[in-house]
This record gives C-alpha cells, structure tokens and sequence, in this order.
C-alpha cells in the first residue's frame, strides 16, 4: 500500500528544491514539512497555525500566476481539496497549469489521529470514503471515490490521474511533470492510519512528546 510519507517524499525527490510547494491543513501538511527538502526561502506556503482548510489550491495557483515558470505543487488532502476544488477551472480557464496532489486517505485525517489517540478511537465525522468493506469497517488504503477526483478534475479542464500501488508511484509523478499545458491532479491512495510524528498533546508540556504511539523519548526522568 502507499503510505502518505512515502508519497511526499518522492515528490520532494523527484521535481526538486527549485519548485514551489503550497500545503492545506492537516497531517498532509505536516508530512509536507517534514518529508520534503526545502533548500531555498519562498518555496513552501502553508497557513500556519490559522488552520486554513482549503488553503493550497489558491495559494498554489496565486504562485503559478506570479512565477509561471516555476513548478507549482499543491500538496492537498482529500476533505481540504473539496473545499477549493472548484478553482481548478479558474486554473483551466487562465493557463494556470498547477499540479495537485490530493493525499487520499478518505478521511479527515488529523482530527480522525486524535480520535485513535485519545478518543478511544470513538471516530466521529472524520470518515470521507465512500461506503464500508465487508464488515463494515473502509478497506485501509479505499480513500473517498465520491466524489471521484479524477473525473472531477476532468470535468474541470484537468488532467486527472490516479496512483494507487507503490511501483506506480514515480512514473505518475513524472507523468504529471511532463504535462505543462493543463492542471494535473493525482489522487493517491494511501493508508488511512497513518499518523503524524512526533507529536505533542494539546495541554501538556513539551516534555510530553511522543515520536510513536505510546512512546516517549527518554529524558532520564528516573535518574537521580
């Protein structure tokens, strides 16, 4: 199965330091910051802690108008993506050719983290995909196919692709980088319980950082 980090990094690796990158809000955004190797000032664009859902598409498509020879990335997730989606016609109509990344784990995925942690995985509207496996619990890698980003994006004057197999991974990503006349956006398929790391509770003090789930670095709290 994909998993989301791995997505980004190949990226990061394969279009380089020199392109822009714009991130919504959640763990793809965390992900972003931590897998990709930012080497020069302006080329990574995210709201911050304002927690702006919905944030990358515009932002990524204001950058493309104002650098249009500059790779422009925004790297979404599924619920942000829904929010901002409908820009990629503006994109299409004014030869703003961006790339969209929408990490598709089918769910809202840092607030379904919290819940795993310390919620007693009690999952409350954070769930996107589009219908439960067998024993109605989502498949781990489904993501949301409705709406179906692909068809959206081709709706809307894009070129939609989808990457779901990890040997798949960078020759979509090369794909998309070879086609500059339109929006491309890539749906890819990943893990829904993949978590963000390290992390610090809201609440508690620095000291209380866990790196995995349950695991704390070792401070030396128990020696004298």
């Amino acid at each position: 199965r994909l998993s989301p980090q791995q997505v980004i990094e190949r990226i990061g690796r394969l279009v380089g330091p020199e392109a822009i990158y714009a991130a919504g809000v959640g763990q793809h955004q965390m992900w972003s910051s931590q897998f990709i190797r930012f080497e020069k000032p302006g080329t990574w664009l995210n709201s911050g802690g304002a927690g702006t859902m919905g944030y990358a598409v515009p932002a990524a498509m204001g950058a493309k108008a104002g650098r249009p020879d500059t790779a422009v990335w925004a790297i979404d997730g599924d619920g942000c993506f829904q929010m901002t989606n409908q820009e990629l016609a503006t994109c299409a109509l004014n030869d703003i050719p961006i790339k969209v990344a929408v990490i598709n784990n089918g769910s809202l995925g840092m607030v379904r983290q919290w819940q795993t942690l310390f919620y007693n995985q009690r999952y409350s509207n954070t769930v996107l995909h589009s219908g439960p496996g067998h024993d109605g619990v989502a498949p781990p890698a489904q993501g949301t196919r409705i709406p179906d980003f692909v068809l959206l994006s081709e709706a809307m004057g894009c070129v939609g692709l989808r990457c779901e197999r990890p040997e798949d991974l960078d020759a979509v990503i090369q794909q998309a980088m070879e086609i500059n006349d339109r929006p491309v956006v890539i749906d890819f398929i990943v893990h829904q319980d993949a978590m963000v790391w390290p992390m610090v509770a809201a609440g508690t003090s620095n000291d209380e950082i866990q790196f995995a789930m349950g695991v704390r670095p070792d401070f030396g709290d128990d020696l004298d």
